[in-house]
């Protein structure tokens, strides 16, 4: 296995949710049903594990909010299921396998992903 892709980003969880707040019909654009309802930071998080796998792709235009959904093992490991643009970009790139953390503390969500071959 190889690295193919490694992205990361940091989001301010006040201020995100202000942006929530102020445009109409963005948490709809951002996420999927399953995760709109989720507490400030555990959206937050998400969005940054959205911007992050983004990025671990070449952040290629065209890639839809919702083929990239987060969810959670039983346990609480975080994960994505990726479908549509999502899933043909990581296709063209060969990735096998995809690892995510998600973090959130003192007013900041981050998230890292990593792609693999």
């Amino acid at each position: 296995m190889g690295v193919i892709g490694v992205g990361i980003d940091v989001v301010d969880i006040e201020r995100f949710m202000a942006s929530l707040a102020r445009t109409t019909g963005l948490r709809d654009r951002l996420f999927t049903p399953a995760e709109a309802g989720l507490p400030p930071a555990s959206l937050a998080a998400r969005f940054a594990a959205k911007e992050a796998l983004a990025k671990a792709l070449g952040a290629p235009v065209g890639l839809g909010w919702h083929d990239a959904e987060v969810v959670s093992e039983d346990s609480g490991r975080p994960l994505f299921t990726i479908r549509g643009s999502v899933a043909d970009r990581a296709a063209e790139l060969g990735v096998r396998s995809t690892h995510l953390s998600l973090s959130h503390d003192a007013g900041i969500a981050s998230a890292v992903v990593v792609l693999e071959s």
